[in-house]
């Protein structure tokens, strides 16, 4: 039996590695990693979680910047290269443990990665789903495809539209992948993310408005009426169209984003 490549790097995988290293491209350019801390604009009060640290070129820079750095890396060996990188940073912490596995802060923190492509969308649906956790703001590296889709105009996967009732996401640059060693297959992105001040949809529904969202982009190109049936009556969605100026071959995914429904309570948006 052939053993199996990592589709982003060409390399072999062995039996039992670890999914979030088999992704893991590091940044060589000093110049490019300052470019990202910038971006985050970090301060002194500021906790930084930085996902797959690899050989801390980035958590060098985040621990001059910031208040206090959280650095998760899964590979031993580079756990030991970070540990003696940051042995004279007392605000620098290395958390030797898989990316999807840890425990988010309880403080509010800001998130500054270059995350291992392999897992860039579990990581995002941990960082974003429950949008009552302390994150306020982001600077993350991923391959550029991800970035596009989760910064699209028009949306199809039921999550990115839930991440995006309580957070804004702007596509800051294309990073070509020479930066990197290994270089991987595909050209990556820098990816800003920022909290929204006011959220589109209540923090305590998120829960509720991730399966609505799941629910009606089960076949995001089926028209508004059939994407919708089973929640909505007949009577109901005559009124949605008619308020949301929506046609009723228009796909699910094309429609814009606005409010389906008010309530005294509640306030539930959907493209």
């Amino acid at each position: 039996m052939s053993k199996r490549t990592h589709k982003y790097s060409n390399k072999k995988l062995s039996r039992g590695e670890p999914p979030n290293f088999s992704g893991q491209h590091l940044i060589h350019n000093k110049w490019l990693l300052h470019e990202i801390v910038d971006r985050a604009k970090l301060c002194k009060e500021d906790t930084v979680l930085e996902l797959g640290a690899g050989k801390g070129a980035l958590t060098t820079v985040l621990n001059e910047r910031a208040g206090k750095v959280l650095a998760v890396e899964y590979d031993s060996k580079f756990v030991e290269i970070l540990k003696r990188k940051t042995a004279q940073s007392q605000n620098t912490k290395i958390i030797h443990q898989d990316i999807v596995r840890i425990h988010l802060p309880r403080e509010e923190f800001v998130v500054v990665s270059n995350i291992p492509f392999s897992i860039t969308t579990r990581i995002m649906k941990m960082l974003l789903n429950n949008p009552s956790t302390g994150l306020q703001r982001g600077v993350i590296v991923m391959e550029k495809g991800a970035a596009k889709r989760f910064t699209a105009k028009f949306v199809k996967n039921y999550y990115v539209l839930a991440w995006r009732m309580w957070f804004d996401f702007y596509f800051v640059k294309e990073i070509s992948r020479d930066q990197f060693s290994p270089p991987p297959r595909v050209n990556s992105a820098i990816l800003v993310i920022k909290r929204k001040v006011e959220p589109i949809v209540p923090y305590k529904y998120s829960a509720t408005f991730l399966g609505l969202a799941e629910y009606a982009l089960k076949k995001p190109d089926e028209s508004i009426d059939i994407a919708l049936r089973g929640i909505f009556t007949s009577p109901q969605m005559k009124n949605l169209k008619r308020s949301l100026s929506i046609q009723q071959e228009t796909p699910i995914h094309l429609c814009e984003t606005t409010s389906l429904a008010k309530t005294k309570k509640e306030k539930t948006t959907l493209i």
